[in-house]
């Protein structure tokens, strides 16, 4: 679990990011901070690993002032995607994935042959192995960096608009990818993106942030899209505009899962059979 309470953030300059922002994400759970940039987001994601200290507040994690502990080891403790990847351009990606492990002093062969697994994992074929990063695709260079993020074994994932630099069709599929890890892997992930619509694909959670750190609403994607709080989360969600003329779509197959769709047949979430009993009966929507 990570708690902010009355967490603040101003910068030299004097900008404020974060105004007393207080709140508990869960822990196994999938929770996206959403909003237009400078809203703070970034800021409050970077604070839990130590990349940015509050000016005032603090973060816990299972109750642990993360103020407390080193900041490089707090660092390795916890999975970070960073939108270009940031992977180290003279290692090979076998190397890239297997670094924190062989920094917290695994051996080198265990880590590269663990490394090996974790491209399985996020969808890499192993060829790819002894490549180096210029020598990848956008998409394959964020796997990487997935893989590289899980290689210590973290307990938290933090990423900071991981695929906002590939095209639309490799995105969707990263999404799908990053849906079907945490199914298998249950990690607790802070993710942060300025598109709704990624946010309600990828979310258990979803907060939608004003200027400041405010929130404007917190929620699962089927509450924000059945209740948007005011006008301005309304409007943000696209509420008002003829493409979220929203409604309830049983998928194909036995796994019981219904979508949420706009009118452009987008597929916008996921309600689990309880909430899609509840929506069902109410409407989705405005």
């Amino acid at each position: 679990m990570i708690e902010f309470r009355s967490v603040s953030k101003t910068f030299p300059d004097g900008t404020t990011a974060v105004e007393d922002f207080s709140f508990v994400l869960p822990s196994h759970q999938t929770t996206v901070l959403v909003g237009s940039s400078g809203c703070g987001k970034t800021t409050l994601l970077r604070m839990i690993n130590r990349m940015v200290d509050p000016t005032s507040g603090s973060i816990l994690i299972d109750d642990v002032d993360v103020a407390s502990r080193d900041k490089v080891e707090l660092r390795r403790s916890i999975g970070y995607v960073l939108q270009a990847a940031g992977l180290l351009p003279h290692r090979k990606v076998v190397d890239n994935v297997a670094t924190v492990p062989i920094l917290k002093g695994q051996g080198k062969a265990e880590a590269r042959a663990a490394a090996l697994e974790l491209l399985d994992l996020v969808g890499l074929d192993r060829s790819l192995a002894e490549r180096y990063p210029r020598q990848l695709s956008g998409g394959q260079q964020q796997r990487v960096g997935v893989a590289r993020a899980l290689a210590s074994d973290p307990n938290i994932l933090l990423m900071d608009e991981p695929f906002g630099a590939v095209d639309p069709i490799v995105r969707a599929e990263l999404q799908v990818e990053l849906n079907r890890l945490q199914r298998e892997l249950g990690k607790t992930i802070i993710f942060v993106t300025h598109d709704i619509d990624e946010a309600f694909v990828l979310a258990d959670q979803v907060i939608i942030f004003k200027k400041g750190g405010v929130i404007a609403q917190a929620g699962t994607p089927a509450e924000i899209l059945a209740a948007p709080a005011d006008d301005f989360v309304a409007s943000f969600i696209g509420a008002d505009k003829g493409g979220r003329d929203l409604h309830l779509q049983q998928r194909p197959g036995d796994d019981g899962l219904t979508l949420v769709v706009d009118g452009n047949g987008r597929p916008l979430g996921i309600l689990d059979d309880a909430a899609a009993a509840t929506r069902t009966g109410q409407g989705v929507g405005p």
